[in-house]
């Protein structure tokens, strides 16, 4: 497995059923192939290693790479880059262009729709 430096982690909602979904998908996808990417569960992990609080780790996708941590879409760019049958999809969503309305869909469509069904499911738990 590669060093700290070279891992990929990831910081996902595991009780979101859209993101867990997709996060398993790549998770098993990185284990067949021996990736060095680690995947957290906000809900199980210690989020002061990433510098978020659950409410800021809920509201996106959060990914650690050589010491940097990214969220929205350039955290996925990062993934997929490291993900063999995805490389391209980063390769397409990062073109100018194209990664700022990916970027503009993420942020004020996707991610806050996300995040409002995390709140409700949480308070219907409550």
């Amino acid at each position: 497995m590669a060093d700290q430096q070279e891992q990929t982690d990831v910081l996902y909602n595991g009780d979101c059923p859209v993101c867990s979904v997709e996060i398993d998908h790549y998770a098993r996808l990185s284990q067949r192939r021996d990736l060095p990417v680690r995947f957290d569960d906000l809900n199980a992990c210690d989020l002061a290693r990433w510098g978020v609080d659950a409410d800021q780790a809920a509201r996106r996708l959060h990914v650690r790479h050589k010491g940097e941590v990214l969220s929205g879409i350039p955290a996925f760019l990062v993934l997929w880059s490291q993900m063999p049958g995805y490389r391209w999809l980063g390769r397409i969503v990062g073109l100018p262009g194209l990664r700022q309305l990916a970027t503009l869909v993420y942020d004020h469509l996707l991610a806050p729709l996300l995040y409002r069904w995390h709140l409700r499911r949480v308070r219907r738990q409550g």
